[in-house]
């Protein structure tokens, strides 16, 4: 009997492509204080490098291929390549206000959020030259997760309290919804059976769930004080929610869409942006305001281990990973 759709089934532990089977273990963490991007070791939890790239990187973006990490410097307007078997950078890439980005899922466009300029941007997603800027009806359009079919995506507008539906082909927005007055959409992420966009609110302190067929939304779960990230567990069973303003992690069921527990860190913390490591054994986070990285067991929510960084570290991403394809921010694959 065929099992039930599952958008995460290429991303199980062991399921690394070719392209990264014989990839370091890193963690690469843009410091937006410094310019810097840092580098650590998954193993060790050590630094293992440490180079500028700019005036303030915000997130670390695996490309479509994952051949290469993009470091998005929406200060420096250009986008810096990581090569991850060397851990070292390349030649900066002009793009306008990259602050975040993603991919189509078939590979030809990446998707410029450029936050400071109200608009999106599809470029080509290797040589980065312009093929269409849409101009969207909102402030602060910053993260965004794909429709099961990839025919449309849903994005956060961080300084609305909106979220946009845009149509992946025709490249257009084709509908906007308002989340609550001084809502602050952060994150999005699909559900593995493509029902439902869950969506973080640093402002309302927890996640909306929007239906993916009618774009309505449906509900909302408490999490917590300044709720911002969201990553998938490996056997797509769990998704974290990192508050940012209370240094927890909730936990919420895919099964029942709610909350079944909360993880807090030890003496507090910042938790912001990451992801769970190949074997999904341990989630990563950025902590934004206490200059850390958190190294947390997804067995119990143990911290394993507190490692000190740059003093703003943003959109670290973990990699390699499993997946056939990334779709961009710090690790969305499929």
């Amino acid at each position: 009997m065929k099992s039930p759709l599952d958008l995460y089934e290429h991303d199980r532990p062991g399921m690394l492509s070719p392209a990264v089977r014989d990839l370091p273990d890193r963690v690469y963490v843009p410091d937006s204080e410094s310019g810097d991007v840092i580098v650590l070791d998954q193993k060790t939890f050590k630094r293992v490098g440490r180079f500028k790239v700019g005036l303030k990187p915000q997130h670390v973006v695996p490309s479509w291929d994952l051949r290469t990490l993009w470091v998005n410097d929406n200060d420096s307007n250009d986008l810096v390549p990581i090569d991850p078997r060397t851990a070292k950078p390349g030649k900066a890439v002009p793009v306008d206000d990259p602050y975040n980005m993603y991919f189509t899922p078939d590979g030809r466009y990446a998707v410029i959020m450029a936050e400071r300029l109200q608009r999106i941007d599809f470029r080509d997603a290797h040589t980065m030259k312009v093929h269409k800027r849409v101009d969207v009806p909102c402030t602060g359009p910053n993260h965004a997760d794909f429709s099961a079919s990839g025919n449309f995506f849903l994005t956060a507008c961080e300084f609305s309290g909106d979220v946009l539906r845009l149509d992946t082909v025709r490249q257009k927005v084709t509908g906007v919804v308002k989340l609550a007055d001084g809502a602050m959409p952060q994150d999005v992420k699909i559900s593995p059976d493509g029902r439902t966009f869950y969506i973080a609110d640093m402002s309302s302190n927890g996640v909306w769930k929007i239906d993916a067929a009618t774009f309505r939304k449906t509900g909302f779960i408490p999490t917590g004080t300044g709720a911002h990230g969201l990553y998938v567990s490996r056997d797509s069973k769990t998704l974290y929610v990192t508050n940012r303003g209370e240094g927890t992690i909730s936990l919420i069921s895919f099964k029942t869409g709610r909350g079944v527990r909360e993880w807090r860190l030890p003496d507090g913390g910042s938790p912001d942006m990451g992801g769970v490591s190949a074997d999904g054994k341990v989630l990563w986070l950025s902590g934004r305001y206490n200059s850390d990285v958190y190294a947390i067991s997804t067995s119990n929510g143990r911290l394993i281990r507190r490692i000190k960084v740059g003093d703003g570290p943003h959109g670290l991403a973990v990699f390699p990973q499993p997946g056939r394809y990334s779709l961009g921010h710090t690790g969305v694959f499929r």
